[in-house]
């Protein structure tokens, strides 16, 4: 069990003040973004990064060496890349390209060389280009190296410092390049999947994919994607860095005693006290990309969803250890590990053999592609809480496979018609049905009050038809909210290792963040 002093229980208080706050946030902020090839200039240079305590940690990242070729997806605005950042930009390509990357060494020369290496790709350098390493070929300080490969197949995978990698990985240089298939079947741009985008553009929503498939295969169709990188800090090792490099710097030789050229950090033991999802520890992952205040961890892990889309989990184990993370809500079936697609002849739905994760535990420099997928079904009761007083009035008519799709602007798309207005409360508040079992507890009650975030609807009114109106201490959702705004079901994302939803040991945060499954009403914006 988590040690609860009192430092502990004020920071566990203060963050889910903080989360609650975001929980209710007018718009919502995530997707897979990077910059798009073929050809990149990046450099390995030092900086710092933040954590939610407050510290500045020393490390090294990839970063752009000027202006990319481009960004992606092309609805986000306000993109950048930095000169280094943690993790490095995330490279966009698609199948059959060939891709080059020149990398600049900026880190300090008592660093020593540095690379790139491209797992699952066959990579060539140049002749003249850079110095042997062990495992590829290296810039030295100052200089540059290049790698050039062609995109062969789809799919997720990591990039990462072959040189040193001990010290290198783990003090940033790491990163994600995703290739996204030259064609996609038919099946992606048809049927639900074609509703699905009616549904967003009727809301006023953007399609932020950077495809309609993850692979050329109709089981690797998706409507919304997200990009998660797992990675800790053990700040003992950057402390070590820094603090070497700072002796080396201000150095002044003398007989016999000459001052050190290279540093000397013991890696081990290892006892990382950060872990990170995209550079970034919970409550910080749940601000925007971009967001100014993290000039060097760009990237966010705040993921949103409606009812029946197909949500595409691009997730990469960086750094040391491995990270069991567990997605509430439903498993994640797995499409692809490494980006190698699982195929099988004896699935009739999707022809692939993928197994249905409850978590998706990825070892250092492993990827999985998988589709998380929400519907409501099975709930017995009607969690859009549209009945037919509601304005506008929403009607259910079941597809084959009992789903209202017919009307993708239908305020309650893809509800299960099977407990299509059928009542939970007894005493229910709106338009909404009565009768039911349950009589949820009296907001009142301070042991709720604040802290209860469960109620059973989603959209507009849902806390209220929850609580009722009487009651004076807010409920989830309204402290930054209106009780008539937008509230969904937030379902937390986890590490299933303990310590690993602790920010230097302390709860919560770490690898936590919030599935947030949206009614239709709230426009899920992701354009910054």
């Amino acid at each position: 069990m988590l040690k609860h002093t009192r430092k502990a229980k004020t920071q566990f208080v203060l963050a889910l003040l903080v989360m609650i706050a975001l929980l209710g946030a007018p718009a919502a902020y995530a997707a897979a973004p990077g910059i798009t090839g073929p050809t990149f200039n990046l450099t390995a240079q030092p900086a710092f990064i933040t954590q939610p305590d407050g510290s500045m940690i020393y490390s090294w990242g990839y970063g752009c060496n000027g202006a990319p070729s481009g960004y992606a997806p092309s609805a986000i605005s306000g993109s950048s890349c930095s000169n280094m950042q943690v993790p490095g930009p995330t490279l966009i390509v698609t199948q059959g390209q060939t891709v080059t990357i020149t990398l600049t060494n900026n880190l300090p020369a008592a660093a020593g060389n540095t690379s790139i290496l491209f797992p699952g790709f066959q990579v060539s350098s140049p002749a003249g280009s850079g110095v042997a390493g062990l495992l590829t070929q290296e810039a030295v300080p100052g200089g540059t190296v290049t790698y050039t490969f062609t995109a062969t197949s789809p799919g997720t995978r990591s990039y990462y410092s072959g040189t040193q990698s001990d010290l290198q990985v783990e003090m940033g240089l790491y990163g994600a390049i995703i290739v996204v298939p030259s064609s996609v079947p038919a099946a992606c741009s048809s049927g639900v999947h074609t509703s699905n985008l009616s549904a967003q553009a009727h809301w006023g929503e953007h399609n932020f994919r950077l495809a309609a498939a993850a692979y050329n295969h109709p089981g690797a169709c998706y409507d919304r994607e997200y990009l998660f990188q797992f990675s800790e800090i053990d700040p003992r090792v950057h402390r070590q860095a820094e603090e070497q490099l700072a002796l080396i710097n201000s150095c002044v030789p003398t007989a016999g005693m000459p001052c050190p050229a290279a540093l000397s950090v013991a890696t081990e033991p290892y006892v990382p006290a950060y872990f990170m999802v995209n550079g970034r520890s919970m409550p910080d992952l749940m601000d925007p990309n971009y967001a100014p205040e993290y000039p060097h961890q760009p990237y966010n892990g705040n993921p949103h969803m409606h009812p029946g889309e197909l949500v595409l989990l691009r997730i990469i184990g960086q750094g040391h250890w491995q990270h069991p993370f567990h997605e509430h809500g439903n498993h994640v079936r797995v499409l692809a590990r490494d980006g190698n697609l699982i195929p099988s002849a004896t699935n009739p739905e999707t022809n692939l053999a993928g197994p249905l994760l409850f978590t998706t535990t990825t070892t250092p420099g492993q990827s999985i592609d998988g589709i998380y997928y929400w519907t409501g079904k099975g709930l017995n009761w009607d969690p859009f809480g549209h009945g037919p007083t509601a304005t506008p009035t929403a009607s259910c008519v079941p597809d084959a496979n009992g789903y209202n799709t017919g009307d993708p602007n239908a305020i309650n798309y893809f509800e299960w018609c099977q407990d299509h207005n059928k009542p939970l409360q007894t005493t229910p508040v709106g338009a909404i049905a009565g009768g039911g079992p349950a009589t949820l507890p009296d907001p009142n009650i301070f042991a709720n009050g604040a802290w209860y975030g469960g109620s059973p609807y989603l959209g507009p009114e849902a806390t209220i038809r929850a609580v009722g109106t009487t009651g004076t201490t807010p409920p989830s959702g309204t402290i930054a909210n209106s009780p008539t705004d937008e509230a969904g079901f937030a379902f937390m994302w986890h590490s299933h290792n303990e310590r690993e939803i602790t920010t230097n040991n302390i709860f919560p945060g770490g690898m936590m963040m919030m599935m947030l499954v949206d009614s239709r009403e709230f426009v899920i914006d992701e354009s910054n």
